[in-house]
């Protein structure tokens, strides 16, 4: 194998070899113990090489090569979509060690541990039930970990959890969120496209009526970036619950909240704020439209969408989200 310099694993040496099998094992390791567990990033991506097969069932299944010297070669981690993964052979001796495997400090058992997590996720969903809070915090700590392959496939690992669980990993999201939200605003392109993938399977396949709860308060959050992505995603979420959905929700509690994100530093935040406003006022006309003068109003407290925006907010917040809304009105109508 040539050996490139690859940093963050974003170059991609031109040598390409045959796909083997999707079978192969996600891992391989050398025959002698990797020298130091705690190997520094740096000499990961100084020795690193990336190698992309041809497509697998139209997929490209990717092999990054750590790059760390054994004396008998390199230890490698493979990425699978999960269309590609194959089931587990023995689930029972799987299950008994998966959480010990999730916490170990050889970062490769790791990475093998959570692509078991990713294949019982998807063949074996209900073994893992009793064990899933567990899972998901030791998915979180490998969230957090420098090494980009591991935090990768860590991140993949959540996606395969958002699609097999749904609602059921609820309780347990707040760990796996607020780590997949920095990931998808981090500077390594790789990483980013995976969270936001991850982020995409979590707002389509967990009911907004649960999710958005758990975005709201980290629209508030201290990092600007993890409140634009926070943004992005509940202003994805909420086009999901409907206009009776958004009436239980609240229309003026979702009003309030896209008003304060139009202020926001960043543009994404502004943006996610514009679309949802936009949402929520064809929403409100439609359920709320104003019934001909011969007709007795079943909401004669509500009025125009400019009166509900002034009721609402503040002066100053009611003129930005009628500003905001007007234009978008006109460009329709143009």
């Amino acid at each position: 194998m040539s050996e490139n310099s690859l940093p963050d694993f974003n170059t991609i040496p031109t040598t390409e070899r045959k796909s083997e099998s999707s079978s192969k094992a996600c891992l391989t390791k050398p025959s002698v113990d990797i020298a130091g567990e705690k190997i520094e990033e740096q000499q990961n991506k100084k020795n690193g090489s990336l190698l992309i097969s041809p497509p697998v069932n139209g997929n490209q299944t990717v092999t990054i090569s750590s790059g760390i010297e054994t004396g008998n070669g390199v230890a490698e981690v493979e990425y699978i979509e999960s269309e590609n993964l194959n089931d587990l052979e023995d689930i029972d001796t799987c299950l008994k060690n998966l959480l010990a495997g999730l916490d170990s400090k050889d970062w490769i058992v790791v990475c093998d541990a959570l692509n078991n997590v990713r294949r019982l996720s998807l063949f074996h969903k209900e073994a893992m039930l009793d064990m899933l809070g567990d899972v998901i915090t030791l998915v979180a700590k490998s969230l957090k970990n420098p090494r980009s392959a591991l935090c990768k496939t860590a991140i993949m690992t959540s996606a395969d959890i958002f699609s097999a669980y749904n609602d059921l990993i609820i309780d347990s999201l707040d760990p796996l969120l607020v780590q997949l939200l920095l990931k998808a605003s981090q500077d390594k392109r790789f990483v980013c496209e995976a969270a936001e993938k991850a982020l995409v399977a979590m707002t389509t396949l967990i009911s907004p009526m649960a999710l958005l709860p758990k975005l709201q308060p980290i629209l508030k959050h201290r990092n600007p970036r993890i409140r634009a992505k926070a943004s992005m995603c509940f202003s994805r979420s909420v086009p999901r619950l409907g206009a009776e959905g958004i009436k239980t929700y609240g229309i003026d509690r979702l009003i309030q909240v896209a008003a304060s994100q139009l202020s926001d530093q960043l543009p994404e935040s502004r943006e996610a704020a514009r679309i949802l406003l936009i949402e929520l006022q064809n929403v409100y006309e439609k359920v709320y439209d104003p019934t001909p003068a011969t007709t007795v109003s079943e909401h004669p407290e509500i009025g125009s969408w400019e009166s509900f925006c002034q009721s609402k907010l503040s002066p100053l917040s009611a003129q930005a989200v009628l500003r905001v809304t007007s234009i978008a009105r006109e460009g329709l109508v143009s």
